[in-house]
């Protein structure tokens, strides 16, 4: 999983609620078992037109958009199946941070499996960002080491993460990665229950 300290990049401003993983990725695409190579389905059903051209309706086509790394969204965020395809096919596109004033919880833990750090914040707080994302190309920066958002306009909001949450996006440790720092102490565990064994 790739670290995540601060990104700087593009806004995607997806002014809507109730956002669920079969618009983020469309059961159609749920086929493939890489985690890669999903960024040309994201929202792909929103994105194109029956003809399979681009819309340029819709948010993700903007050229305001364009190489965006961070997605600002509404309530409950990643509703409905429980599918990591969707967190990937956000990664994949090159989106890191997702800040809504809810997520579903099964999308929120899987953001922070596959290094994409999903952020809570207050309904006002999410006004000002839509109000600024609304006057055409718009870029912040998100510290995770500050647990800061920035703009070059001045804007400074701060925001919380569970601490452990927090280290494994800092460090780039999935939670498999955390338990193998412990691989020695888990062997030494497993001999002396081996051992404890052999004497019975």
């Amino acid at each position: 999983m790739q670290p995540f300290t601060q990104i700087t990049g593009p806004v995607l401003a997806l002014d809507r609620a109730d956002v669920d993983t079969d618009q983020i990725i469309p059961k159609q695409f749920l086929k493939r078992i890489e985690r890669t190579g999903f960024e040309d389905y994201l929202f792909f059903d929103c994105r194109y037109g029956k003809d399979g051209e681009p819309d340029p309706n819709f948010e993700l086509n903007r050229p305001e958009s364009q190489g965006a790394r961070v997605l600002l969204a509404r309530r409950n965020f990643g509703c409905g199946s429980s599918r990591e395809h969707a967190v990937w096919a956000l990664e994949n596109y090159g989106i890191r941070c997702v800040i809504a004033p809810s997520f579903a919880d099964i999308f929120h833990n899987n953001c922070f499996k596959n290094g994409v750090l999903p952020i809570v914040l207050d309904g006002s707080s999410m006004d000002e960002l839509f109000r600024r994302a609304g006057k055409g190309r718009y870029e912040l920066t998100v510290d995770l080491d500050a647990c800061r958002i920035t703009d070059a306009a001045g804007l400074s909001i701060a925001f919380t993460v569970d601490e452990s949450l927090r280290q494994s996006l800092l460090t780039g440790r999935d939670e498999i990665a955390q338990t193998l720092r412990s691989e020695s102490r888990i062997e030494a565990y497993e001999r002396r229950h081996a051992d404890r064994l052999a004497r019975t």
